[in-house]
């Protein structure tokens, strides 16, 4: 990475600055992390910010390396353009925001990157101070409006008062980011004063604080100094009873000071809607939950909402376009709209489950019971590097791993293996179905020693029979012989069992074999297009035919399989 002091802000400097700026944030991100109270005390801010800032860099390197693979092909240098670079930056901040400060930062690099990419389209190869400080305006105003209901002494707070800092300076881009950094600096130790949750934790906005990393690295890109050692340095340093807080009362535990009663998810995913239809959503998830935030344009966005039902927020996704990449997490109790009173926010738990789940159903069952989940979408399956930041986002010394598909099984162990290396214990259990995670969730008991828990999970899982029901895409051979187009296939165990024509009746037929080798247990998880009678067919058939077995019917909602079955 370029270390050149830049003159102007052209390609170059895109790089410089989004390089720069991840490294500042990965020196800051347990520091940022511990003081995170607000909106949610879940203490992971820092890390959000620096993921969001980490893909922006990624696709940054990816436009530079594009344009190097055929030199002279846009210029001389064979370099992407201020507009090509300023574009990428952004847009892997939106494809990458992790988190209510991550989605804000996004949309701040958007509101950055339409000035530049303006200026780059009118011919011009790089821009200078006013421009930057153009840039800077609207990006703290397209901030301000994605969210739905801005508060002040926060990030948006802190990017307001960069920009008007730099409204009033005359020189180059050097000076202007210097001006931001020491307006936002000032700025951010303003905010407890004017967030009462601040205040209580003695801290200062962990997102706001995250920020002025940034923009210290922007003065870096333009000058090639760090700032610190002056005044500015002490305002973006955290006072020091920030590091040591003062020990709670010792007539018992603290106490939280805010309301917990707050949403109990943080739903967050891209989305590919007209603008229109993103309206509506904004309305409709603004009834919903709170921390709303949808940042984005040209047809993709990034939401992000704090709700109780997570399943509405994601339908409403559905209603309004294709959503995708969706993560829904569970807050952990004391985590919701919480801060510490004269403490560090959110110490981590001792034990975490963390399940990957084919629908938005069973997401919502998986976090009430207290998972963090990773959704997979049918023919989407999650990569390593979003189980591992789902273990992140767990905060906990002990993590146990369910995969909930054989075909993630390698996945998994290498999401565990990773997270091993940064000092979590994490235990994979090697379920192939949502149906035998279901299971050994049944019997998590987050009190007992990591092992027997782990054991007792371990043996409700492989005790527990699995099935699904799907529709033949091409005709194919099978186990059970040859399926055509739109047969419906019954699969136990992951081998095609029966082929039949009829939802129900191939369905009833599934069951009946494996209840053959007995079973005190059926569990019925429904897809979206699964028959409406079904359930209530099944479980009759059940309740009929064999005694003492009980059934329970959960809404898988769409994930893939029309019925998913689990007999233990």
């Amino acid at each position: 990475m370029p270390q050149v002091p830049q003159t102007f802000f052209d390609a170059l400097a895109v790089r410089t600055w989004c390089g720069l700026a991840l490294a500042a944030l990965g020196r800051a991100r347990e520091e940022i992390d511990a003081i995170n109270v607000y909106p949610v005390a879940d203490g992971d801010t820092g890390t959000n910010l620096y993921l969001t800032v980490e893909s922006a860099c990624a696709a940054v390197e990816a436009a530079f390396a594009g344009h190097e693979a055929g030199p002279g092909a846009h210029g001389a240098s064979g370099t992407p353009t201020l507009a090509d670079a300023a574009r990428a930056m952004a847009h892997g901040a939106l494809i990458g925001a992790r988190g209510n400060s991550g989605t804000i930062l996004a949309q701040l690099l958007r509101g950055m990157a339409q000035v530049l990419a303006a200026d780059a389209d009118d011919g011009s190869a790089h821009t200078d101070g006013p421009g930057l400080y153009l840039a800077l305006r609207h990006a703290a105003d397209a901030a301000r409006q994605a969210v739905a209901h801005p508060v002040e002494g926060t990030v948006l707070t802190v990017a307001s008062a960069a920009a008007d800092a730099a409204a009033g300076t005359r020189g180059d881009c050097g000076t202007v980011a210097r001006a931001a950094y020491e307006g936002a600096s000032a700025a951010l130790a303003a905010t407890p004063g004017q967030l009462a949750v601040l205040e209580r934790a003695g801290v200062v906005d962990a997102g706001g604080r995250g920020l002025v990393a940034v923009l210290g690295a922007l003065v870096e890109t333009f000058t090639g100094e760090t700032p610190g050692g002056a005044a500015g340095a002490a305002r973006v340093r955290v006072p020091a009873r920030f590091d040591a807080p003062e020990a709670p009362p010792s007539d018992g535990p603290a106490e939280c000071v805010d309301d917990a009663s707050g949403p109990a998810f943080e739903v967050i995913y891209l989305l590919e809607a007209e603008d229109a239809a993103v309206a509506r959503l904004r309305e409709r998830l603004d009834r919903l939950g709170d921390s709303l935030v949808v940042v984005g344009g040209d047809g993709l966005w990034n939401v992000h909402v704090h709700v109780d039902d997570a399943g509405a927020a994601v339908e409403a996704g559905v209603e309004a376009g294709r959503p995708y990449r969706i993560r829904i997490t569970h807050f952990a109790v004391g985590d919701v709209h919480t801060g510490g009173a004269g403490r560090p926010p959110r110490e981590r738990v001792q034990r975490a489950v963390v399940a990957v789940v084919p629908g938005v159903g069973l997401a919502g069952l998986y976090g009430e019971a207290g998972a963090t989940t990773v959704l997979a979408r049918p023919g989407e399956p999650p990569a390593s590097g979003e189980l591992v930041e789902a273990v992140r986002r767990a905060h906990a010394r002990e993590v146990v791993l369910l995969p909930n598909d054989a075909d993630l099984r390698h996945t998994a162990a290498a999401a565990a293996e990773q997270a091993r290396t940064e000092g979590i214990r994490v235990a994979l259990i090697p379920t192939r179905s949502a149906v035998q995670g279901i299971a050994a969730l049944a019997v998590h008991e987050p009190e007992r020693r990591f092992d027997e828990d782990v054991v007792a999970m371990t043996s409700a899982a492989g005790a527990t029979r699995y099935a699904e029901l799907a529709v033949a895409e091409r005709q194919s051979w099978t186990m059970a012989g040859i399926c055509q187009t739109g047969d419906v296939l019954g699969l136990i165990d992951g081998d095609v069992a029966v082929i039949g024509s009829d939802v129900t009746a191939t369905a009833e037929a599934v069951l009946d074999r494996m209840l053959q080798a007995g079973g005190e247990m059926v569990t019925l998880v429904l897809g979206d297009e699964a028959p409406e009678s079904i359930a209530a067919h099944l479980e009759a058939r059940v309740r009929e035919g064999y005694l003492a077995v009980d059934t329970v019917v959960y809404r898988g909602g769409r994930q893939g399989a029309l019925l998913l079955i689990g007999v233990e």
